[in-house]
């Protein structure tokens, strides 16, 4: 079966544990995650095998948010805990109104709320930035043998940087993946998304995945960049550990888009090998115009 197939049966499973009735779903999103629309403007998400902890956190975190004040997406209330469906998690969530992608200074208010909010009672455990790169590596089929352990001394390089950070802002909860794609704007309200990578660690990593959209990719316009900031009240390029965080995030990118090259190599090769050729100081300094991959 295709990915759709597997993921529409896993669906129907999963609603008819629940109660739910799975007339007319439709795909929102098929990927590592999938998202299906359900009827009376409930979303579906089925995770990855094995991750039914991890999106307990999500259920629990999306809660917590929502009881801060701060808009999130919002889990239905009579399905407390994921569904697990032969070793697959699925949560149920409320649809939310008709909203606009986000831009780079919409996520930064609520960001900022984020950081600001005392800890919470609730496992979300530390930042771990290196998490499934050493398995991306070694799965990587495009890369031929000295690439490889190009990447693997890259990697063991970063972890060692990463344990001496130099000091930054008060650790906090933070976001783990905050991104503009994972705000969601209406005309009244900003709501915060996906809460995969949710957990403690430095404010820092949280405003760097801009920064990186800005200084690495050249997706985020100066003027964007300059409006973030303001929004946030600061530009984590100035702080002495923003490079580490920086080097981490672009090595993260690559190894993403080495296993989309591994899986399709037609479309996604270039890409890859173009972002591996840029941290190996083969293509002129930042930006590098790197493209998405998805």
């Amino acid at each position: 079966m295709s990915d759709i197939e597997d993921s529409h049966a896993l669906l129907l499973n999963a609603c008819a544990v629940a109660g739910l009735s799975a007339a007319g779903a439709e795909p929102i999103r098929i990927g590592e995650n999938a998202l299906w629309r359900l009827p009376h403007r409930i979303v579906a998400r089925i995770g990855r095998p094995g991750q039914s902890t991890a999106a307990a956190r999500e259920l629990a975190v999306a809660r917590w948010l929502n009881d801060c004040g701060v808009p999130a997406v919002h889990p239905l209330d009579d399905l407390r805990e994921p569904l697990d469906v032969d070793g697959t998690p699925v949560t149920f969530w409320h649809e939310l109104p008709p909203h606009r992608p986000g831009t780079a200074a919409d996520i930064a208010p609520p960001l900022r709320r984020l950081h600001e909010l005392p800890v919470p009672a609730l496992p979300l455990g530390h930042l771990d930035p290196f998490v499934r790169l050493a398995t991306r590596i070694a799965g990587a089929a495009t890369l031929h043998d000295e690439q490889r352990q190009w990447l693997r001394f890259r990697l063991a390089e970063l972890e060692a940087t990463w344990s001496d950070l130099p000091a930054g802002l008060p650790a906090s909860v933070i976001h783990g993946d905050a991104w503009r794609g994972n705000v969601a704007v209406t005309p009244t309200t900003t709501y915060l998304l996906d809460f995969e990578r949710t957990s403690l660690g430095p404010p820092e990593w949280d405003l760097t995945a801009t920064a990186v959209g800005y200084g690495t990719f050249g997706t985020v316009s100066d003027s964007e960049y300059t409006a973030f900031c303001k929004a946030y009240g600061a530009d984590v390029t100035t702080w002495t550990g923003y490079p580490v965080l920086r080097d981490i995030r672009e090595l993260r990118v690559t190894c993403f888009a080495l296993q989309h090259a591994a899986a399709d190599p037609v479309r996604h090769q270039a890409e890859a090998h173009y972002r591996l050729a840029c941290l190996q100081g083969e293509n002129g300094p930042r930006p590098w115009g790197w493209t998405a991959v998805s």
